[in-house]
């Protein structure tokens, strides 16, 4: 990401055409998982076929959160974020969808890197299944949940956009 793409302001779309058109067809994206201690990150390939872990990052303040996640973007040559929203059951958001709407705009507001809130219900609930029928210890499971959450949010989207018609 150059100087100039992170002067400008990014963009934020729940629409997957849109948010399609803003990236292209290719290029890396990273997948976010915003917990309130923790932001579980995934990483796609440049093809967008396979979403991996990245790391988890140890929240403390927003702006040191913020450089450590677009320095990974820079390395990896981000195209865009895919953000979890964590909507409740029935598809109403609350105060968790609130906290995450608010993140994407501070985000929007450092960096041109378009961002998808992405539905993320369950995923959190499906990661620790999965790590508990893999016979993860409870302190192992703790380490990788985040990340192995952001890994499903992203695989989703990217499922997603390979279908989205471009706009």
């Amino acid at each position: 990401m150059s100087e100039q793409a992170q002067a400008k302001s990014g963009q934020t779309t729940e629409d997957v055409a849109q948010f399609s058109t803003w990236t292209g067809t290719s290029g890396r994206l990273i997948g976010i998982d915003a917990g309130t201690k923790t932001l579980g990150l995934a990483l796609s390939d440049v093809t967008r076929m396979i979403a991996s872990p990245l790391e988890t990052i140890m929240r403390t303040k927003f702006a040191a959160d913020a450089a450590r996640l677009f320095k990974l973007c820079n390395e990896h040559a981000c195209a865009g974020l895919v953000l979890g929203m964590p909507r409740n059951l029935d598809g109403s958001e609350g105060p968790r969808a609130q906290a995450t709407r608010a993140l994407a705009r501070n985000l929007n507001r450092l960096s041109a890197l378009p961002i998808l809130l992405w539905d993320e219900r369950l995923t959190t609930a499906l990661a620790e299944r999965m790590l508990i029928e893999a016979d993860q210890t409870r302190k192992r499971r703790g380490e990788v949940i985040d990340k192995l959450a952001a890994t499903l949010i992203l695989q989703s989207a990217l499922d997603r956009l390979r279908g989205a018609p471009l706009a």
